[in-house]
C-alpha cells in the first residue's frame, strides 16, 4: 500500500494494494453513504420497510447511516471489531445461501470487490450499491465477468473526493483516489446512467459521525 501523508491526514492513493488476508480496514464516511440514501430516494426508492445487508460493516459507520433510512440493517464482517454492532461474524463469501433482502449496499473488500457483488446480485430482491473506486470501471476482465451481463443502473460519480483511511474515521484526511457509487436498481430500466453527485459533504456529514 502506498500512502501520501500530507498536512491534515494521511491519503490513501489510487494506486493502494491490499495483501491478502487483509480485513481492508477503511471505514467508509457516513456522509457519503447520505449521499447514495439521498439519490435513491429522489429515484423513486423508498428505503422504509426495506431490510437492507450490509456484508463489510466494520465497526458499523456505513449501516448506523443506512440506518437513518432504511429499516432493517443486517451487519456481517468477517473480523469482530469488539464493538458489539455485528449480527453476524462470517465470510461473506463462504456462505452461498445468505436469505434473501430487499438491498445490499457496502464499500467491499478492495481485491474481492467484483465477488462481492456477484454474491450480492445474487441475494438481493431489489438492488445492491457498491462504493468502489472508480479506476474499478476498467478492465477488460472485469467487463466480460461482470459490466457485459450485469450493467449497473447507474454510476454515481462523486464531485468531490471521499477521504478513507486504515482504521478510523478522519475528518481531516485528504486523498487522491476517486470513488463512486455503483448501483444496480431492479426496477429501473434502461442503460446505464452515469451520474455526477454533486459537492455534498459539508451539508450531509454531523458532527457526531466522528466521535
Amino acid at each position: 500500500m502506498t500512502v501520501a501523508r500530507p498536512a491534515g491526514g494521511p491519503a490513501v492513493m489510487a494506486r493502494r494494494a491490499e495483501p491478502r488476508g487483509s480485513v481492508d480496514d477503511f471505514p467508509t464516511p457516513p456522509w457519503a453513504v447520505r449521499a447514495l440514501t439521498e439519490w435513491l430516494v429522489g429515484s423513486g426508492v423508498e428505503p422504509g420497510g426495506l431490510c437492507c445487508r450490509e456484508p463489510a460493516a466494520g465497526r458499523g459507520h456505513m449501516a448506523r447511516a443506512l440506518a437513518e433510512a432504511f429499516s432493517d440493517v443486517h451487519q456481517i464482517d468477517i473480523h469482530d471489531y469488539g464493538t458489539g454492532n455485528l449480527d453476524t461474524v462470517a465470510d461473506y463469501l463462504d456462505e452461498p445461501f445468505w436469505p434473501f433482502v430487499d438491498w445490499t449496499i457496502t464499500n467491499p473488500p478492495f481485491r474481492l470487490a467484483e465477488q462481492f457483488i456477484h454474491h450480492a446480485l445474487s441475494t438481493s430482491e431489489a438492488g445492491v450499491a457498491m462504493l468502489v473506486r472508480t479506476q474499478f470501471l476498467e478492465g477488460v476482465g472485469r467487463h466480460g465477468r461482470l459490466f457485459s451481463r450485469h450493467p449497473p443502473t447507474a454510476v454515481l460519480q462523486f464531485a468531490e473526493r471521499v477521504p478513507m483511511v486504515r482504521g478510523r474515521l478522519d475528518p481531516q484526511a485528504t486523498t487522491a483516489t476517486s470513488y463512486c457509487w455503483l448501483v444496480w436498481d431492479r426496477c429501473a430500466r434502461g442503460p446505464t446512467r452515469l451520474v455526477w453527485l454533486p459537492p455534498c459533504r459539508k451539508r450531509l456529514e454531523r458532527e457526531e459521525d466522528w466521535t
